[in-house]
């Protein structure tokens, strides 16, 4: 055992703050003085938050920062089991004095890290958190009369003139311990296994790792961000930055996203691009607002009055919108985007919400969890809010009788078909490859066929519009 707390190691328990570049985590284990291990823990937390595509894409993530630590002289220690017991196993076998994580902001996570405080303070170990995840943490962000926003515009308001501390350098040492613990092997997690073959289809569209998430800011800044806020919206554009995958894992810092973003906006010809590529950034800075304050939006109705509309839960009709087969040929192309991805451009996770929502009359919670499930660069705040904004029962909601029209986002959006052409298999002479790559993703079960004929719309847009707006109005009647 060292003879001094200075000496002793420090466990850095790393969530989803995959990275070295910017990490108060890591700058705050290396103060100690003493020798610094990272670890990774599944506990039984990660494995009920993280659906299929993310849990495959975390695996991706942590042998990424492995070898990145490795090429160092460090590596990352793996173990799975409760997080408390995991932590006191690894303080006696390497007699760390302290251990360091990043905060979390859902109750679930606040809850068992609160735990572990108080388990460990006791103990005598120094436990600290820090905040690696957000630009603004929740507490710190308020209305005038003291109480949380319920609304973006204000909260960008109130935010946007804020200083933000500038990022911090990566660690030069990284002080590995003379003997390292005992570490699982990442492959016998198989955090792929859900994924099936889909894995290997995936696996071409993600962009893994810190250097990854930093090329991709490098390519954003070099020219899209410049037309961003007129091309946004257009999904067979390259005009956003992707970076919403790699902020998922903590691979790049909101930090460093938010001083690129400034830098840009300051020395651009037309600075109202960039200022709203950051308010996007901010939205996601909303959400964890609203998930900290607010914590049933992740599970039930933000908006309790919305208790009593008649959504349907699970049903035939949701399967056929899971599956990209609706007939609708924008929403389905959305959907095959997201499954073959592990991503959905943003206009489109509207779209998609709003037709399962309000045309197939089906629980916002149904889609939540099918999206938890695929998407790679999955949030519990983004996925919560977005949800409930778009099917009306959320903070800063569209008005339900707001329904979107997937035949006139097309036109709008998708003028020339291309994004369509690109996802979309049945019934095309020459498919394009990314179409028929979803065929060889989904479950055998789903005996789905690219030469079969295109699905029949499964409900007419003005028949599906006409009922939601019914079942708003006598929900509004009945109050």
């Amino acid at each position: 055992m060292p003879d001094t707390l200075q000496q002793q190691p420090s466990l850095l328990w790393l969530r989803r703050d995959l990275r070295l570049d910017d990490h108060p985590g890591w700058a705050a284990a290396l103060a100690g003085g003493g020798p610094v291990v990272p670890v990774f823990i599944r506990d039984p937390l990660f494995d009920e938050m993280t659906g299929a595509a993310a849990r495959w894409r975390m695996g991706e993530a942590i042998a990424a920062l492995d070898r990145q630590l490795r090429a160092r002289g460090s590596r990352l220690i793996l173990r799975q089991g409760d997080a408390l017991g995991v932590l006191r196993d690894l303080i006696a076998e390497t007699g760390a004095g302290a251990v360091i994580w990043s905060r979390a902001y859902d109750a679930r996570q606040i809850a068992r890290d609160t735990q572990i405080r108080a388990s460990l303070t006791g103990q005598g170990v120094n436990a600290a958190s820090v905040n690696a995840h957000l630009l603004f943490e929740p507490w710190t962000v308020a209305t005038r009369a003291g109480g949380p926003f319920r609304v973006y515009s204000p909260f960008w308001r109130g935010v946007r003139e804020r200083e933000v501390a500038p990022p911090l350098p990566p660690p030069g040492d990284l002080a590995p311990p003379a003997v390292w613990p005992r570490s699982d092997d990442l492959g016998d997690w198989a955090l792929g296994r859900a994924m099936n073959r889909g894995g290997a289809i995936v696996m071409r569209h993600a962009g893994i790792g810190e250097a990854a998430a930093r090329s991709r800011l490098s390519a954003f800044l070099g020219g899209p961000i410049e037309r961003y806020r007129g091309d946004r919206d257009f999904p067979a554009r390259a005009a956003t930055s992707g970076l919403s995958e790699n902020l998922a894992y903590g691979e790049i810092s909101p930090r460093v996203i938010w001083h690129a973003g400034r830098d840009a906006m300051i020395s651009a010809e037309k600075p109202g691009q960039a200022e709203h590529f950051l308010k996007e950034l901010v939205w996601r800075e909303f959400a964890y607002h609203l998930l900290y304050h607010f914590p049933q939006i992740e599970t039930h109705n933000w908006r309790s009055d919305w208790d009593s509309f008649p959504w349907r839960e699970d049903n035939g009709d949701a399967r056929l919108w899971r599956q990209g087969r609706t007939g609708v040929a924008l929403v389905d192309a959305a959907m095959r985007e997201m499954y073959v991805t592990g991503r959905m451009h943003n206009r489109l996770r509207m779209l998609a919400a709003s037709f399962l929502t309000k045309h197939l009359m089906t629980h916002w919670r149904v889609g939540q969890g099918w999206f938890a499930e695929c998407l790679t660069d999955w949030d519990v705040a983004a996925n919560a809010m977005g949800w409930q904004w778009v099917a009306g029962s959320g903070p800063d909601a569209a008005p339900y009788f707001r329904v979107f029209n997937p035949d006139l986002q097309a036109e709008k959006f998708d003028a020339d078909g291309a994004y369509r052409a690109r996802w979309l298999a049945e019934g095309r002479g020459d498919p394009h490859p990314d179409a028929l790559s979803y065929f060889d993703a989904v479950p055998r079960a789903w005996a789905l066929d690219a030469a079969g004929p295109a699905p029949e719309p499964m409900i007419s847009l003005a028949q599906g519009r006409a009922r939601a707006l019914e079942a708003y109005s006598a929900r509004v009647a009945a109050e």
